[in-house]
Order: structure tokens, then sequence, then C-alpha cells
């Protein structure tokens, strides 16, 4: 029934809304919609498809293929040569790849060593990496880096949620905070259209001077601008914060109005964003997104160097091949008939090689650095973000007793003012200074909430409790 409402509220339909009626919208609600529905969190889901599209496309690379090669000549009624090569190649982990072959060649003018029996001529065999390319090559070592890139790609997609999470949070706040600050100003306008309409009333029946009239007015106008200035600020936020709110189908909406934030989120902000088992003593920060996205690209490039250390090895590929003229027939393959060859090359200098070797360690030392710079980075900054909220429950109470202590001065004012012991420029006095204080206070607030969504973001605690 609440999102029910909520939706209601939001939708660009036209229904009618009474202008004093008001839905509140929680924090966790809010980035319920964000988690849900925005694009950006779509287009993060996207990095994981890309990921996994690779890693297909790197075990592409293992699969059997089917390679049939026919090649036919013929030109004034002689036939030159037909000549057709059926091949099925099979892919192993190690620079191993099992064959079998078909072969079957005619015509007046065949090269010799193409000539072979009338039905065609069998092979089964193996090609074989004996030195470059056995233990790790190309398709092995993409194979392990595309797995890497999946895990890296989930934490990548931690991060870019939470980081819109994060920008989300932020305009919640600071939608709470103009609210929280029209609220003030809406209240104490009140206060002094009912001051003014008081002593308009006692000058009328002379007993206060005209100058306390002009003086009351100027306090209310003062008090509707404010107002004004308030309400600006809070639309300009309500707008900020439609920025990421979207329903199914990519469908944008925007806070209409009516629709208030929870004035209660500093009771709900830790459970809401999964700050409150927070202890800095006791965080791994191993299993940071960041340090883990990291580690994965560390270890893409190990795989990287590995194959370019083994590149340095010479390339010697072995094939060996049996010939048969009847396979169906058990036992036809021997070893008295084959088909067998050998290539070796080696660069002399091995610049190439030893510079691919170079620039991979490089990379891994890079990232290296990364690493250690990003650990203390987090640390540092987790450290002082807890320092701030450690200082905010001092400075909390600090400012709770001057909001107390200005309000007992002004409501002390107010009844002196009435007996005619006071003025009304000490009251406004008064007034201005607990208006001065409880915007501190609200600020105040508005900083402890933005420390919270800091360390939410520092953490990359993107799974907030959406209850």
């Amino acid at each position: 029934m609440r999102v029910f409402l909520l939706i209601i509220l939001l939708s660009t339909a036209h229904l009618a809304m009474s202008q004093d009626s008001t839905s509140v919208i929680s924090l966790s609600e809010y980035l319920g919609y964000v988690k849900s529905f925005h694009p950006i969190v779509k287009q993060a889901n996207l990095v994981i498809n890309e990921s996994e599209a690779k890693l297909m496309k790197a075990r592409g690379a293992f699969d059997p293929k089917l390679e049939i090669d026919y090649d036919r000549k013929k030109f004034k009624n002689t036939e030159y040569y037909d000549k057709l090569n059926a091949a099925f190649k099979i892919p192993t982990w190690y620079g191993i790849e099992l064959k079998g072959n078909f072969e079957e060649n005619t015509g007046d003018f065949l090269n010799p060593e193409a000539n072979i029996p009338n039905n065609g001529l069998y092979s089964a065999g193996i090609s074989i990496s004996v030195a470059q390319g056995l233990l790790t090559n190309k398709r092995m070592a993409m194979l392990k880096q595309a797995k890497f890139y999946v895990k890296q790609a989930k934490a990548d997609r931690q991060l870019l949620v939470n980081n819109i999470l994060y920008q989300a949070t932020l305009s919640y706040f600071n939608w709470l905070k103009t609210y929280n600050e029209k609220r003030v100003y809406e209240k104490f306008l009140v206060n002094a259209e009912i001051r003014f309409k008081g002593i308009k009333k006692s000058y009328e029946v002379g007993e206060k001077p005209a100058i306390d009239t002009l003086e009351a007015r100027i306090t209310l106008n003062n008090r509707k601008l404010n107002l004004e200035k308030t309400r600006i600020k809070f639309i300009k936020s309500s707008l900020e914060l439609s920025n990421y709110l979207w329903l199914n189908q990519d469908t944008p909406i925007e806070i209409k109005e009516g629709m208030i934030p929870d004035i209660k989120t500093f009771q709900t902000i830790d459970k809401t964003l999964n700050t409150s088992s927070f202890n800095v003593e006791t965080i791994n920060l191993d299993t940071h997104p960041k340090l883990q996205s990291l580690g994965y690209k560390y270890q893409s490039l190990n795989i990287e160097k590995r194959l370019k250390l083994n590149n340095l090895l010479p390339k010697v590929d072995l094939q060996y091949n049996f010939l048969s003229q009847t396979p169906e027939v058990s036992r036809s393959f021997s070893t008295s008939a084959y088909k067998s060859g050998l290539n070796i090359s080696f660069p002399l200098f091995l610049r190439k090689e030893r510079s691919d070797l170079k620039l991979a360690k490089l990379k891994m030392l890079h990232t290296q650095f990364e690493m250690q710079n990003t650990r203390v980075s987090l640390k540092n900054k987790i450290n002082a973000i807890n320092q701030e909220l450690e200082s905010f429950t001092l400075q909390n109470d600090y400012t709770k007793t001057i909001v107390e202590d200005y309000k007992k001065m002004l409501i002390a004012e107010e009844r002196k003012f009435f007996l005619g012991e006071s003025s009304l420029f000490v009251v406004n006095s008064r007034e201005s200074k607990l208006i001065d204080a409880k915007l501190k206070a609200i600020t105040l607030e508005n900083i402890f909430f933005k420390s919270k969504a800091n360390l939410f973001n520092v953490l990359a605690l993107s799974d907030v409790d959406l209850n």
C-alpha cells in the first residue's frame, strides 16, 4: 500500500491532489527506487555482461574445428587437379592439438607428393609445442584472464552502484536540510504574524507606540523573505532529487508537491546505510571492492607476464600423424605408415620478447603501487571519518544545549515584553539568535549525515537496507 501511494504521488499522471496533503518518503524507500531503476545502475550491470561475453569468446579458442579445403582446376577438357582436404581438430588445454584428416586427390598434373590411393588417405595424429606454448600459450592466458575479468567486473560494478547511491544519498540529505530550514522559518513566521497582529491591536487601543508596529512589520517581512528563499531552495533540492528517481521501463519521475523527506532519518540512517556495525579496529580492507578489483587486475597481469616469459623459449612444434587407407579396419594405423614434421624457430636477439616481458613487469609494478596507495588512502579516510563522527556527538550535545538555552531566553523575554518590562527589539533579537541556533543544528546534522554517506562510500557498502 505504501509503495502504491508513492507511485501515485510521484507519477506524471494528471491526478488531483490536495495542496496540504503530505506523504513521507524515507531514505530506504528512495534508495530502493534508485537501486532498482536508475539507468546508471543498469549500466553498471552491463559491465558484468561484457566481461561474461569476453569469457565466452576466450573459451571459443578451445572449440573443436572442422576445416575443409577444396581446390580444383579444369582447362580445355583437361582436369589438372581435384584436391579435397578435410580435417577435424580438437585443441586441448596445454599446447597439444588432436587432429583427424581425410585427403583425396585426383588429376593429370598433380604434384607427385600429392599422389594418394584412389579411395583417399586417412590420418590421425597430434601436434604439440614442446617448448614455447606447452605450459602456457595465448589461448590459455586469454581464458584465465577472462575469468579474472568477470570477477573484476563484479567488483567494479559494486563500486559504480555504490557511487550512484552515494550521490543520491547526498541529494536526499540536502533535500532534508532545506525542508528542515523551511519548517523553521514557517514556524517563526507564524510567531511573527501573531506578534504583529497583537502589537497592531495594542497600538490601535493606545497601549503601544507606532514604532513597535513598524518594527513588528519589518520582522514579519524578514521572516516572509527568508521563508521564500528557503522555499526556492527546497524546490531546487526536490528537482535535484528527482534526477535519481525512475520507474520501470526507464520512465523518469519527479517529486510532486506534498512529498516530504523523513525528519526521523537520524534514527534510521545507520540501519539504512549498513554502518551500524562499523568498527574501525576490525575492518578488513582486503574485502574492499576497489582492492579486490586491483587484486584481480594484478593476477591477470601476472598471467600476461608468464606468457611473455614463455615467449623467450624457442618455438619447437612437433607433428606426428598415422596414415591408413582403411580406417574402419582395426589396427590399420601403424608406425610403418606415418607423416611427421618438426618446426623450430628462435629469434637471435629476443628484443621484442624481452621488451614485452619488461613492459609486463612494469604494469604489475604500477598496479602493486596503486594497491599500496589505495590501501593507505582508504585506511586514512576511514580513520578521519571515524574521528569526525565521534566529534559529532560532542558537537551535537553543545548545539542542543545552546538551542534550549536560546529558547528559554526567548520565552522569558516574551513574558517580560508582555509585562511591559522589555522591548520588541530585544524579543526579535532573542528570536533571531534562536533561529540561527536552530539553523546551525540543522547544518550540523547535515554534516553528520554527509559523514555517514562518506563512510558508506569509502567502505563501498552498496548493499543498503531497503526494508
